[in-house]
């Protein structure tokens, strides 16, 4: 039993209304935002164990010395 199409276009309706048009397209920049930092951050975090292990590994080498 699924909502035929005249319900869901008066859910969306009665959303719009409560909510506005302002405030619904700022919650969708603020999710665009949020998604992009997150893929930025684990881009960021799946190239910084092998750097951090280079770094390591100079570090070693350098006390050794």
């Amino acid at each position: 039993m699924f909502p035929s199409a005249w319900q869901i276009a008066v859910v969306v309706i009665l959303i719009i209304l409560l909510f506005g048009r302002g405030k619904i397209s700022g919650l969708m920049s603020d999710l665009a935002k949020g998604i992009k930092s997150f893929k930025k951050g684990m881009s960021d975090n799946s190239d910084s164990p092998n750097q951090d292990s280079n770094n390591k590994d100079e570090k070693d080498n350098s006390s050794n010395n």
